[in-house]
């Protein structure tokens, strides 16, 4: 594991800052993903943190939050929403506020071979970021209604009444229940069955097959 926690760094006016982690919990950590819960209550701040590899949040609880940059850069302002999603690229340190009136909680899910288990890590450019009432595609014929199509990462949400068998492909996948204690898991690939009531996250590891 990158340990960053408790690590020093500096602001530009030279006040010693140290860095947290970029989760609150860990719920998945393999050779391939690391994934953490992130929850914010109205006013919460998650403390200055670094990313080390390329992530992708997948939004359990929306509200408005902001992202502030150690470097004195301008702040950036968000508004995630249940259901969606965005892949990031590494970026400076920073640290995230809950600005809104509703819980926030995200699942968030490292990509270790685009970031640590590499001599420097991947250029992914801008990433990708879901749109709320737009979809990036069909839905699939397992009933899959997909969040984020990237030439790195596909992601889709599931509902399931009952069961529901995915026709997934042959590639890595991390498996998270879209509810604020729900599990997260991994999957190597090919057919998963997924057992209801509820819905899921599905997100593809679309990089491994290049």
């Amino acid at each position: 594991m990158v340990a960053v926690k408790g690590q020093i760094v500096h602001s530009p006016a030279g006040e010693a800052v140290v860095l947290d982690d970029v989760g609150q919990t860990v719920l998945l950590d393999n050779p391939v993903v690391r994934v953490w819960d992130v929850s914010l209550r109205a006013g919460e701040t998650h403390p200055w943190h670094l990313h080390h590899n390329p992530y992708v949040v997948l939004s359990l609880a929306g509200s408005e939050a902001r992202m502030d940059w150690l470097d004195g850069s301008e702040p950036r302002f968000l508004n995630e929403y249940r259901g969606g999603s965005v892949y990031r690229p590494l970026s400076p340190v920073h640290r995230l506020t809950n600005i809104g009136d509703r819980f926030y909680q995200n699942r968030l899910v490292e990509l270790k071979d685009l970031g640590e288990n590499r001599p420097s890590p991947v250029d992914v450019g801008a990433g990708d970021r879901s749109v709320e009432g737009e979809r990036p595609g069909p839905q699939t014929p397992d009933g899959r209604l997909p969040v984020i199509d990237h030439p790195h990462v596909k992601v889709w949400t599931v509902a399931v009444d009952d069961q529901r068998k995915l026709d997934l492909a042959d590639l890595p996948h991390v498996v998270a229940a879209l509810r604020n204690d729900g599990d997260v898991s991994f999957h190597p690939g090919g057919p998963l069955t997924l057992t209801g009531p509820g819905e899921w996250f599905v997100v593809e590891l679309t990089y491994t097959a290049q």
